[in-house]
């Protein structure tokens, strides 16, 4: 550990300064709560959510096990168990696995970085609360006698508006759609902060493993979330306006909704699997101790698994009759991906092995899910070979499958996580005898539920039927499987009970009482809403391992950012590699500005679930409004001068950058946007190779004339705004501002000559799904272009205000970076709809 770089403060000194810091990062009481942002509440606002849906969920699960307990059983009808059926798995999926492990990681991450905050903790807010309301939308179906009953994959043609008429399928393509925006926005978030926000001296080689996890398991986020996004938006505009993306009379494919699915699908095993095992990695070497085996090869084992599983989404298509080429190489990849995972198995057995391992309950869960995990791995080997794949395909085998690599994968690590970090929730100790007889109640329920579904699926029993003859032979497997998950169910609820004494009568412990290496628990306990008094600088994987003494420093403000003049929310902000100190970052304080986002946003789905179009208008225009108003609130006018950053001396504040948060978070989020529209692309190219003729017959060429001549106007704006942003930084204001309003002009000009492209054009699109994509890409792009045109003008604004001028150019940076990318994007749009049709017609 470096020597302290400045004195410590006095003691009745440090005392109002520690005050202070809980002045302006405490959180408000009363209906204050609703303005929250702090990285610690919104952390345990996703945790509690996302366990009270697993709740629901598996209420939802008893219900089918109870229904399947005998043959002919008449408890649920065939219209209540594929309710049951498709809100427990849609809940599980995207309401339970993905968002709690995100709220874990919004909980712990800041602290483990050594920061105080994430660095965009109003946009952590809104997406909780997009989360929240995404989930009370689906769940109003139930109001509504609309219950979603198609499976919580949603396959086509049985969720088409020609099968399923009501407003079944829409409350759950628009409730998961918006909860999708959450999951996105928690990745922009996650990735951000872990490049950008580690304390001084966590050198991207020497950051937490969990670290490495979360941000394998962001950018999977980022790459593998549009593509379901982009497949529920365009299921329900053919719902909605009879565009035919998916209706195979119209030059439409259902096999159109399973690839985008299931590319979304198959690396959401590993979004939920990844972090889960970065809380073993986290866990296993405390209770090993010793650092863990084999830091860089765990790394790179990370990385490639991230990778390959985006290979693998035909893995779950092997059925449906595509090439026996692509089968091999997609059997090939489903089985590479079990290397990486291997690699990572053999790394914790090394640990324990050369380690001198203490038993406590996180171990417990830990060692459930090494055992539950591999036999859940070995059969996912099996399904990966065609042969065997087809033999078992939607039968009870995949079930069991699933959930020994979900349930073993997650579940039981998420409870080690629960009993290791309450401590430094709560500062108690957990229970030593009720915590292991949860354990093992949860242990074998769960292998009697699930080890008999194996023989059932063997046995021929498909997935998804509520009822079956008792000549079949599955009655007393089903039996057994059904006690086991009132089992289950029992140990889930002792572990509650566990938790709930825990916070009532568990004994105060010391600090750090599980003598862990890790800098979250050089945070006092309970955790102060500022995490460190002052940020540590580190120098070592095991910061406290090497110097116990570190939070007595840290608390005592002898690190950074400890200056005892504190009178606003700072964080580092720090370079990628080496986690240098590169400005101090001023974060926002509590607001309701997120809530309100949310909730204009929310009507736009509202509206559109109710078919009162103009309703939908009006949420999408008033949430925008609501965007820019927070987007007005960044910055300050006031030159704040530089700030003492301790070690790191005099640091510029954040928006003195050029390369400013928001620049980094837009790079991110263009790049989730990016592949939303590649997926587009992607739907368009696919529907080509089905259609015996593209375009269709009947449907005449667009002239090029008005699409060359609106790219040239785009390409015009996208150079305006690129030289604002070179005058601003060169002092040249009033040049900066006309330059904008160029942009903006030609931005209008652009969207005006596309939609007299499309008018002109005579392309109907509700006759083909060619024209259906036709207008879906150039909407998309127009969508864009409108975008870019209000922050054209936004920026005018900025600049005429004193907000954005030579030492600030952050903003402007953020302007044309959005701009160059909305030109490359259309110009793959442009070669697509304009020009590839020409080519094909005229081979």
């Amino acid at each position: 550990m470096t020597t302290p770089v400045s004195p410590s403060t006095p003691e009745p000194g440090r005392a109002a300064y520690l005050a202070r810091l809980q002045a302006i990062w405490g959180n408000p009481s009363g209906l204050g709560m609703f303005t929250v942002v702090n990285h610690t509440t919104v952390g345990l606002r996703f945790i509690i959510t996302g366990f009270i849906f697993f709740l629901i969920g598996g209420i939802l699960s008893m219900w089918m096990r109870s229904q399947l307990t005998f043959a002919g059983n008449d408890l649920l009808d065939h219209k209540a168990y594929a309710e049951a059926f498709t809100m427990h798995g849609t809940t599980m999926m995207f309401f339970f696995a993905v968002p709690i492990m995100e709220g874990i990681a919004v909980y712990l991450l800041p602290k483990m970085l050594g920061t105080r905050d994430l660095i965009y903790p109003r946009l952590s807010a809104f997406g909780y609360w997009c989360y929240l309301f995404g989930g009370l939308l689906l769940y109003s179906s139930f109001l509504f006698d609309a219950v979603p009953d198609g499976g919580w994959f949603m396959y086509l043609p049985l969720n088409s508006a020609q099968f399923s008429a009501g407003a079944n399928v829409d409350f759950w393509l628009l409730g998961v759609t918006f909860a999708e925006i959450s999951a996105v926005a928690a990745g922009v978030e996650l990735i951000v902060a872990i490049l950008k926000t580690r304390t001084s001296g966590m050198a991207i080689n020497r950051m937490p493993l969990y670290a490495w996890y979360i941000l394998v398991m962001a950018f999977m986020i980022v790459f593998g979330f549009p593509p379901l996004i982009l497949g529920s938006i365009l299921l329900e505009i053919e719902r909605a306006f009879g565009l035919p993306f998916y209706d195979t009379a119209l030059g439409g494919d259902p096999l159109l909704w399973q690839h985008l699915f299931w590319i979304f699908g198959h690396p959401e095993v590993y979004i939920i699997f990844l972090p889960a095992a970065g809380l073993v990695t986290t866990i296993l070497p405390t209770f090993a101790r010793r650092p863990m085996v084999g830091y860089n090869w765990v790394v790179m084992a990370v990385i490639a698994t991230g990778f390959i599983s985006f290979g693998l989404w035909v893995h779950h298509m092997f059925a449906v009759g595509i090439p026996l080429l692509s089968l091999a190489f997609f059997s090939a990849a489903s089985m590479a991906v079990a290397v990486p995972t291997g690699i990572q198995v053999f790394a914790w057995i090394a640990t324990l092995w050369s380690g001198r391992p203490v038993m406590g309950t996180p171990m417990l869960y830990i060692l459930g899910f090494l055992f539950i995990f591999v036999l859940g791995g070995l059969t996912g080997v099996m399904l990966a070979l065609v042969p065997f794949d087809w033999q078992v395909h939607d039968t009870h085998f995949v079930v069991a499958h699933m959930h020994y690599v979900l349930f073993g994968g997650m579940i039981f690590p998420m409870f080690a996580a629960f009993y290791y970090w309450l401590p430094l929730l709560s500062g108690r100790e957990p229970s030593r005898h009720l915590s292991r007889v949860a354990f093992w109640t949860i242990f074998i329920g769960f292998n009697v539920t699930f080890l008999p579904m194996h023989l059932t699926g063997l046995l021929g029993m498909p997935r998804r039927v509520y009822t079956y003859l008792p000549e079949l032979g599955w009655g007393w497997l089903n039996l057994i499987s059904t006690v086991g998950g009132f089992v289950t169910a029992i140990g889930v609820a002792i572990l509650m009970v566990d938790v709930i004494l825990h916070f009532l009568f568990g004994k105060r412990v010391k600090p750090n009482v599980w003598n862990a290496g890790t800098l979250e628990w050089a945070v006092p306990t309970p955790v102060p809403p500022y995490n460190f008094a002052s940020q540590p600088h580190v120098d070592d994987r095991e910061p406290l391992w090497k110097n116990p003494a570190l939070p007595q420093e840290i608390q005592e403000g002898r690190h950074l950012l400890g200056h005892a003049d504190v009178t606003r929310r700072e964080i580092l902000m720090t370079s990628i590699t080496h986690a240098r100190p590169q400005a101090v970052v001023i974060l926002p304080g509590n607001t309701i500005v997120p809530l309100i986002a949310a909730a204009l946003t929310s009507l736009f789905f509202i509206g559109f679930l109710a078919k009162l179009y103009w309703l939908a208008g009006i949420g999408a225009a008033t949430s925008l409004g609501a965007l820019l108003v927070w987007a007005w609130q960044n910055g300050s006018r006031d030159d704040l001068g530089e700030i003492d950053g301790g070690a790191a001396g005099p640091l510029p504040v954040h928006y003195k950058l050029s390369l400013t948060p928001g620049w980094w978070g837009t790079l991110i989020a263009l790049l989730a946007d990016g592949t939303l529209f590649i997926s587009l692309l992607f739907a368009y190219y696919f529907l080509w190779t089905k259609s015996p003729q593209w375009p269709p017959a009947g449907y005449r060429e667009i002239a090029l004339g008005l699409p060359v001549a609106a790219l040239a106007a785009l390409l015009l704006g996208a150079l305006a705004a690129s030289l604002a942003e070179v005058c601003n930084r060169a002092a040249r204001s009033g040049l900066s501002q006309m330059l904008y309003g160029t942009a903006a002009v030609f931005g209008a000009l652009f969207i005006t000559l596309q939609v007299l492209t499309l008018l002109g054009g005579d392309v109907p699109a509700k006759q083909h799904a060619y024209g259906a994509l036709l207008y879906t890409i150039s909407g998309f792009q127009i969508v864009h272009v409108g975008i870019g045109t209000v922050m054209a003008l936004f920026a005018l604004l900025r600049v005429r205000h004193g907000y954005l001028h030579a030492t600030r150019p952050g903003e402007g940076k953020v302007v044309s970076l959005f701009w160059q990318y909305t030109m490359l994007q259309w110009l793959l749009g442009f070669a697509t709809i304009h020009v590839f049709p020409l080519l094909v017609r005229g081979s």
